[in-house]
C-alpha cells in the first residue's frame, strides 16, 4: 500500500459472512482456532437484509373448529326452515288463523272460560227481563257420536266433528234447565258457510228430529232432564270459526213436553204455548248466545298479535 493514498473501503459481498471480531472481543492469535462458519448465522439472503417478523405456524385445531361452527350454523338454519315449512309457521306470521285457534279451543281454553260458572242475561228474558244462570255441571268432552242424535250427527257430517263439549245450567228460580254445547268441526270457512246456508234455506234449525241431546247428571236439578223433557232448542253453525253452537231447554221438574218449539218460535211476542209462557225459548237462546260470545273472545285472545 502507498502511504499517501486514501483508505479504500471495500463493500462486503451480499451473503458473505462477517468474520470481523465484535467490538471488545480479543482476536484469536495468528494460527489459532477460528470458529467454523457453519455455526454462525445461516448464510441466506434473509440474513443480509432486515429480518422479517416470524409467522406463527397455522394451528389445525382452529381450522377444524371454524369448519364445525359453519356446519352447525347451516344445520340450525336449515332445520328452522324445514320446521317452518312442515308446520306452516313463519316469523312473518305474527297472528294465528282464527280457524286454527278455534279448532283447538276445546282443550286450550279453561272450562270456566268456555262455560262460566254464572251467566248474566240482562234483557234476555221474556219482555226484556233479566236472567241469571248458574252452571250445574260440565260434561266430559266426548265425540259427537256419543253426544248427538244420529240424524243431527248425519246433518253435521259434511263439516266433520273434532270434539263436543257441553254443560248444563239452571235459572235463578231453578225452574228450568238448559244444556248448551259446542261442536268443534274439521271444516274450513267455505265448509262452514255451506252448512250455515243449508240450515237457513232448508230451515233445519226448526226440525224437531234435529234437537240436541240433554246432559242430565245424577244428583242435580237436571237429573230428570231427558229426551222427553226437551222443550225448546237452537242450533247455530258459525262461519267466522269452525264451531256449531247448540242448546236445549226444559222444565226442571221433569215434566214431558208433547210439542217442543224451536227457540225463535217460542220467543215470538204473544205466543201462548206453555213453552213460550215459561220463557224456555229465551233460556235456550240466551245461554247459547252468551257461551258463543265467550268463545269468540277466547279465540280473539288466542289470535291476538304478540306485543
Amino acid at each position: 500500500m502507498f502511504s499517501g493514498s486514501p483508505a479504500v473501503t471495500r463493500r462486503r459481498p451480499v451473503g458473505a459472512v462477517d468474520l470481523t471480531p465484535a467490538p471488545g472481543a480479543v482476536p484469536p492469535p495468528p494460527g489459532g482456532y477460528r470458529m467454523p462458519v457453519r455455526y454462525g448465522y445461516p448464510e441466506t439472503p434473509a440474513e443480509t437484509t432486515t429480518r422479517l417478523r416470524p409467522v406463527r405456524p397455522r394451528q389445525r385445531w382452529r381450522t377444524v373448529a371454524a369448519a364445525v361452527c359453519v356446519v352447525l350454523g347451516l344445520g340450525l338454519i336449515g332445520g328452522a326452515a324445514t320446521g317452518a315449512w312442515l308446520t306452516g309457521d313463519s316469523s312473518a306470521e305474527t297472528t294465528r288463523n282464527p280457524y286454527t285457534a278455534a279448532r283447538s279451543a276445546w282443550h286450550s281454553v279453561p272450562v270456566d272460560t268456555l262455560f262460566p260458572r254464572t251467566l248474566q242475561g240482562r234483557g234476555a228474558g221474556p219482555g226484556g227481563t233479566h236472567r241469571t244462570w248458574t252452571r250445574i255441571a260440565v260434561a266430559a268432552e266426548s265425540t259427537c257420536k256419543d253426544g248427538l242424535d244420529p240424524l243431527l250427527l248425519t246433518t253435521l257430517r259434511s263439516v266433520g266433528c273434532e270434539r263436543l263439549v257441553r254443560a248444563t245450567y239452571t235459572d235463578a228460580t231453578r225452574s228450568s234447565v238448559t244444556t248448551v254445547g259446542l261442536v268443534f268441526t274439521e271444516a274450513d270457512a267455505p265448509g262452514m258457510q255451506a252448512l250455515r246456508t243449508r240450515f237457513t234455506e232448508q230451515r233445519l234449525g226448526a226440525r224437531k228430529d234435529l234437537m240436541p241431546r240433554t246432559y242430565a247428571p245424577e244428583g242435580t236439578t237436571a237429573a230428570s232432564f231427558g229426551d222427553g223433557q226437551r222443550a225448546s232448542w237452537t242450533v247455530n253453525p258459525l262461519t267466522e270459526i269452525p264451531v256449531v253452537v247448540l242448546a236445549v231447554s226444559g222444565f226442571a221438574d221433569g215434566r214431558t213436553v208433547a210439542d217442543p218449539q224451536p227457540a225463535p218460535a217460542a220467543m215470538v211476542a204473544g205466543a201462548t204455548t206453555d213453552v213460550a209462557q215459561a220463557g224456555l225459548g229465551h233460556e235456550a237462546k240466551g245461554i247459547a248466545d252468551r257461551v258463543e260470545r265467550g268463545l269468540r273472545r277466547a279465540v280473539a285472545d288466542l289470535t291476538e298479535q304478540p306485543r
